[in-house]
């Protein structure tokens, strides 16, 4: 690639708009989709926390049995699993760009993502399945 003895990028290169430059740039061609999906899932689990946070608060003191009635009822039931679902892909995608940027060897990199997505594939099937298992049970009963 050629430049201008005035350090200037070749005229195809100006003439593209920014967004054009930066398309197809990076390993793996989907940062921009990376970098998107980690802010809707912030936005997304920042009104989930303060509800959850909220509904912690003002439940303090439960005993087990009232737990699992308030766990129970379809509105909190499926608050919950968005919560766990979005908690745990918005850390998995977290972590993977801590591990893309931090770790040199690329078979590391690639054990390191995928150990990293499985435990957080594993531990959100595990809570949404406890969830999912009170809510059934309350409706059975």
């Amino acid at each position: 690639m050629s430049h201008s003895t005035s350090g200037q990028p070749p005229r195809q290169a100006q003439m593209q708009a920014p967004l054009a430059r930066v398309r197809g740039l990076g390993a793996s061609h989907s940062g921009a989709h990376h970098w998107w999906m980690q802010r809707v899932t912030s936005i997304a689990l920042l009104p989930l926390m303060i509800w959850f946070i909220v509904a912690m608060a003002t439940n303090a003191g439960m005993t087990h049995a009232e737990a699992l009635v308030w766990i129970g009822r379809p509105f909190n039931a499926v608050l919950l699993l968005a919560l766990i679902g979005l908690t745990f892909h918005h850390t998995a995608s977290g972590l993977q760009v801590v591990i893309e940027d931090y770790t040199n060897n690329e078979w590391t990199r690639i054990a390191l993502v995928l150990m990293t997505k499985g435990a957080c594939w594993l531990l959100g099937i595990a809570a949404a399945l406890a969830v999912l298992r009170i809510a059934v049970l309350r409706i059975a009963v």
